[in-house]
Formats: structure tokens, C-alpha cells, sequence
């Protein structure tokens, strides 16, 4: 397991222009860590503690997520990403977690990296996922753009119109994701997050908890103070449509 200091980049460039860059702290935990017990005297999965990954968080809460990673993969036929299963995510904290985003990246048997799960949360309590790989299923290399319908709601200030292109860095080095949002006038918002994992100890758990000790009411906070900053710039507001039919959008 690794501890992933983040910083997070969202850029709007119409109608009106606004950015904003922030620090958060992730995990980035291989699937077969990813079951119940305690990893390290601060960190533990499915047990109380003062940083934890609950498994009912991710995927459809029901399942056992790598499990139902695996299946979506072999519904969709990514045969070749029969390899290693790393998730990014954002860990709770005191028990609170909010994760806009969070990452299931899956390499073939030589460390390739062959899809990506992007698993996005709204803050109506709804999840969707983008499956993000080549249509020939090759590998993903890191300057690869990867196109994927929007049609999720997640801003009230942006259409459900347009498409996600996404880039892929995840080495030893570096854990990297960018999101660009095009529509039919071009660029509308692009986002990007970065950090270098680090193996995860207790000491730089707390350094992290000093760093943002409440980070669940950090990102809600900063959800709502934008939205509050694009009302008063004049951007309309779109109500929440109805969610999609299908679970993944590829």
C-alpha cells in the first residue's frame, strides 16, 4: 500500500473562466490488500480506525469490488487485463470520506496498463463508471487520450453534453490522471490530479492528518464554495437530470 499526497487542478474556461488547485491525501492499494484487517498501526480495511477503506464504498456496495472489477472487464472483454488490480482513492478519515473520483487501474500480466475504472460520485448519492482503454485493447501509454461520453450529472453548471478525454501516468514514480472535457466549441473544463506514492506508515498518516485533518468536509467545502463563486459569476444552473440506465459507460 502507498500513501499519494495529491494536488488537484480544475480549470473552467466558459462561460465564465475559473480555477482553483487544491492538496488532498490518497491511497493507492493493490486488490490483494484490499481485504479486511489492520495494514498498519493506523490504516485498516473494514475495521474502525483513524484512516480506513470500507469495501461496501466502492463499486455497486454489494459486491466484493475486485470481484465486480474483474466482471466488468470480462463483460466488456479486456481479456488482457489479467493482471494487477491497483485502486486511488481517498481514504476516510475519522470515518468521513467523499470521493469525487477514484481510480481502478488494471495491467496485463506484463504491467501494462490495459483499462481504467473511473468510479465518480455525485453529491446526490449516485455512482457511475467510465471505462476508459483502447477499442483494440492495447496498451495505454501515458501520452494516450481516451474518449468517453459524457453522460453522468456531477456539476449543476456544466450540460450532460460532450466528452471526457482522459490521460493515464501510473509508474513507481508517479500517479498522474488528466480530464479534459470537450464539447462542441472545444475545451470547457479541464482537471487534473498528481502525486508520487510513497509506501504507507504510520508516520506519514499523521503527517497527512495535519496536512488536512477534516479532508471529507474539505472537499464538500470546496464543492459548495465553487458553486458558490459560479452562481455569482452568472453561470445558470442546470437541474439534475435523470442518472443513466447502465451502470458503465465505455
Amino acid at each position: 500500500m502507498q500513501i499519494v499526497p495529491l494536488r488537484i487542478f480544475h480549470a473552467r474556461s466558459r462561460p465564465r473562466r475559473n480555477a482553483f488547485a487544491y492538496r488532498l491525501c490518497a491511497v493507492a492499494i493493490h486488490a490483494d490488500d484490499f481485504r479486511k484487517g489492520r495494514k498498519c498501526a493506523l490504516f485498516s480495511i473494514d475495521e474502525p480506525n483513524l484512516f480506513t477503506l470500507r469495501t461496501r464504498d466502492y463499486a455497486d456496495g454489494k459486491t466484493d469490488p475486485v470481484q465486480w472489477v474483474r466482471n466488468a472487464l470480462e463483460g466488456f472483454q479486456i481479456a488482457a487485463a489479467d493482471g494487477r488490480i491497483m485502486l486511488l482513492t481517498l481514504p476516510r478519515i475519522f470515518g468521513l470520506a467523499f470521493n469525487p473520483v477514484s481510480f481502478w487501474f488494471c495491467f496485463d500480466d506484463g504491467g501494462c496498463l490495459r483499462a481504467v475504472l473511473a468510479e465518480v460520485n455525485n453529491t446526490f448519492g449516485e455512482r457511475h463508471f467510465y471505462l476508459c482503454c483502447h477499442a483494440d485493447r492495447r496498451p495505454i501509454g501515458r501520452t494516450d487520450r481516451l474518449g468517453v461520453r459524457k453522460v453522468f450529472h456531477v456539476s449543476p453548471f456544466l450540460d450532460i453534453s460532450g466528452e471526457y478525454r482522459f490521460g493515464f501516468d501510473c509508474s513507481a514514480r508517479r500517479i498522474a490522471v488528466s480530464i479534459d472535457l470537450i464539447d462542441e466549441t472545444g475545451l470547457a473544463l479541464a482537471t487534473s490530479l498528481s502525486g508520487a506514492p510513497m509506501p504507507l506508515t504510520s508516520s506519514r498518516l499523521l503527517a497527512a492528518l495535519a496536512g488536512v485533518p477534516m479532508q471529507a468536509i474539505k472537499v464538500i467545502g470546496l464543492i459548495h464554495w465553487q458553486a458558490l463563486k459560479l452562481m455569482h459569476k452568472g453561470v445558470r444552473y442546470r437541474h439534475k437530470p435523470v442518472p443513466p440506465a447502465q451502470t458503465i459507460t465505455p
